[in-house]
């Protein structure tokens, strides 16, 4: 018996709301939903300025029915994390040269194992319901997470020193532990690990251990974050914690304020020297010699085990200087230690020439900072010139962070990634300091076996000098 037409119709609309319910139970966006059109061969540009509900009207019974399968298949939960935040108190530490190879495998295990014990034997420790506590281990050190009490990650970074001082009196140098230690305060996500336990991951973590590799020997640093909060509690920690003036420069050239921590038995009082960036004055970013027509960054992951990412930037760059422009600065970093000709660097013109790096900058395993010759000098006369810079880097913290040099008047993004990596896909814009998500539509285009996100700065989109772009996968 054939089905009556408002029996047909009546069907079409249930599938449509089952639908709309499923994408907002499992946070899908509109994004998802013109991917899944443009699968089918069905033309989307028309599409996209209709909201969710007059997109599915829009498509044929046979196509809102294939949706609702997909929508219905359970693997389909596990492509985004449907937890929420929770902000918690870090303490980031770790051994310095503990890896050192002129000490023995047990030498270094003895370092780490004395670690351990004498963490455990700090007031704050024993004090502390232990099932409350987020404990990483890190190999040569560990990141603790503190869910109740900025304070906590303080106390026991000025407990440790100071049974550190002791603990080294009795050793031998070879056997002497030298520590640095970063402390924020800061939202991870909790997820559910292979064994079933949980995993957790998000920027307090991260922050923690951006800020402890800003440290020096013996070396307690705060984020301004966690600094600020805990200056205005006690007359004491603010004696203790002592803003620096100079901004300091982490992963994919992002700048910090940190505070020094230092104090009778703890604490170096020396300025940290790793990552100092050099004072510029504001008119001094008016006199670059050049800005950009247009940026374009593409990330593509190549190996989701160890998340290696094959970068590439195209920079059309116009001299707006009265003199030839000859070299072009860079400033690239990863998650791993890297030397400098593992990068698989490639740096080529708008006529393929081959361009070389003139001088190297800074060369730390996680950061490199060079300037690459031109084949030709740049005139002001001339219309500019294309650069493409290609390097290899493994980013398993799965965020990248792009800061503009100079003006620019256009900006493009695209990442490509394996299907069956699960994504998050967020874009931020830092400006003045706060973030916020970029204004216009990402586009999201599937393959038979990989994902591309994109997005493009949309017209008279004002990009200045510094802006920052963020994008989370």
């Amino acid at each position: 018996m054939k089905k009556s037409g408002n029996s047909r119709k009546t069907n079409y609309m249930k599938n449509i709301a089952e639908i709309l319910g499923i994408l907002d139970e499992k946070s899908l966006s509109k994004d998802w939903l013109l991917g899944e059109i443009k699968r089918h061969k069905i033309k989307t540009r028309e599409l996209v300025s209709l909201n969710t509900f007059e997109i599915l009207k829009s498509c044929q019974p046979k196509i809102i029915e294939k949706i609702l399968t997909i929508l219905k298949d359970e693997d389909l939960a596990i492509r985004d994390v449907k937890t929420l935040t929770k902000t918690l108190h870090w303490f980031f530490i770790d051994i310095i040269d503990s890896s050192d190879p002129n000490l023995s495998v047990k030498s270094q295990a003895r370092k780490i194992n004395a670690l351990n014990v004498l963490i455990q034997r700090t007031d704050t420790v024993k004090k502390e319901n232990l099932e409350s506590l987020i404990i990483l281990p890190t190999g040569d050190g560990m990141a603790i997470g503190f869910q109740d009490s900025p304070e906590k990650p303080l106390r026991l970074a000025i407990e440790l020193h100071k049974a550190l001082r002791k603990f080294n009196k009795s050793q031998k140098e070879k056997d002497v532990i030298i520590i640095r230690i970063g402390i924020d305060t800061g939202p991870v996500y909790f997820m559910k690990g292979i064994g079933g336990g949980e995993i957790f991951w998000g920027p307090g973590l991260i922050m923690a251990r951006r800020v402890m590799d800003l440290c020096g020997h013996n070396q307690i640093i705060a984020s301004e974050r966690i600094a600020k909060d805990l200056r205005s509690l006690s007359e004491e920690n603010k004696a203790t914690m002592n803003p620096i003036r100079d901004k300091y420069r982490i992963k994919h050239g992002e700048q910090l304020t940190i505070y020094n921590i230092f104090g009778k038995g703890f604490g170096n009082k020396k300025i940290p020297k790793t990552g100092k960036v050099s004072k510029i004055k504001e008119d001094e970013f008016r006199k670059l010699d050049y800005e950009f027509d247009s940026a374009e960054i593409k990330l593509d992951v190549t190996d989701i085990k160890s998340m290696a990412t094959h970068h590439t930037w195209i920079w059309h760059v116009r001299n707006i200087s009265k003199e030839p422009l000859d070299t072009m600065y860079y400033n690239v970093a990863g998650d791993t230690d890297k030397e400098f000709e593992e990068l698989n660097l490639k740096i080529s013109d708008e006529k393929n020439n081959q361009l070389v790096v003139s001088s190297r900058e800074i060369n730390k395993l996680r950061e490199k900072e060079f300037y690459v010759k031109f084949k030709t000098p740049l005139k002001k006369s001339q219309k500019g010139r294309f650069l493409k810079l290609e390097y290899d880097w493994e980013e398993p913290d799965r965020s990248f962070i792009y800061g503009i040099p100079t003006k620019c008047k256009k900006f493009k993004f695209t990442f490509t990634a394996p299907k069956k990596l699960e994504l998050k896909s967020r874009m931020l814009q830092k400006i003045g300091g706060k973030k916020r998500r970029v204004d216009g539509i990402p586009k999201i285009k599937y393959t038979k076996d990989r994902v591309e996100f994109s997005w493009e700065s949309p017209k008279k989109y004002k990009i200045e000098v510094n802006d920052e772009f963020e994008f989370q996968w």
